[in-house]
């Protein structure tokens, strides 16, 4: 959103890109401190040296703002989904881990329940929370699922969207409860059990998922990427 609303500005105006950078940096900062629900744009202007107009003239509410700001500094430690190990265990390995790293860092799960809680009372905020939040993150890990098809790692009917709820579901969960640890260990653990589901069958949809390669299901899954 930041890059597409540069753009719109126009020719001339850099200040816009840095106001947008400190706009969005401050609310992260924000909310990792004090949640969506005492956020104020009043507090964002003062902190970010911008006034209240110019947070409107790309934000229309607060909880939209917090939105760019999740997706913006999540976004930072994500491997390219180009990114190819030659195996679904090697690339999904590569895409999770740094995440789980970044989210040790800071209590984001504050964030992540104020989005959530929004999302419960505010049909339209729902709508965007999945179209510019929740399906961009899916789509990427998505590429990597059918990656594998083509490589005849995985069916060409496995269920995808299934496969991705077992992916993203477990992390999610330890995020807003914190009942055990988010670590690469964890990572290797929910990875392992989603692709020993997929190679014995237990994640097929009877039918080709929407992909050009038709495949064999392989007998075991890939091996570790060397490293791990």
């Amino acid at each position: 959103m930041t890059d597409t609303a540069a753009k719109t500005r126009g020719r001339g105006r850099p200040r816009s890109v840095t106001s947008q950078k400190a706009i969005l940096a401050t609310a992260v900062e924000i909310l990792l401190e004090q949640g969506l629900t005492s956020m104020s744009m009043d507090d964002v202007a003062k902190r970010a040296g911008v006034s209240k107009a110019t947070i409107y003239r790309w934000w229309a509410s607060k909880e939209l703002l917090a939105l760019d700001a999740l997706a913006t500094e999540w976004a930072l430690p994500t491997p390219s989904p180009d990114l190819d190990t030659g195996s679904l265990r090697g690339d999904l390995l590569a895409r999770i881990q740094p995440w789980l790293g970044q989210l040790n860092q800071k209590p984001y799960e504050r964030i992540i329940a104020g989005l959530l809680a929004q999302t419960q009372t505010d049909p339209e905020f729902a709508k965007l929370y999945r179209e510019r939040f929740v399906a961009p993150r899916r789509d990427e890990t998505r590429k990597l699922l059918l990656r594998a098809i083509h490589r005849s790692e995985i069916g060409a009917d496995t269920n995808l969207e299934v496969t991705l709820d077992l992916l993203y579901g477990p992390i999610y969960h330890r995020l807003l409860h914190r009942h055990g640890p988010l670590n690469d260990q964890f990572a290797t653990q929910v990875i392992d059990a989603v692709i020993a589901a997929i190679t014995c069958g237990g994640l097929a949809t009877g039918s080709p998922s929407t992909s050009r390669a038709t495949t064999k299901r392989p007998a075991a899954r890939g091996s570790a990427p060397a490293g791990q």
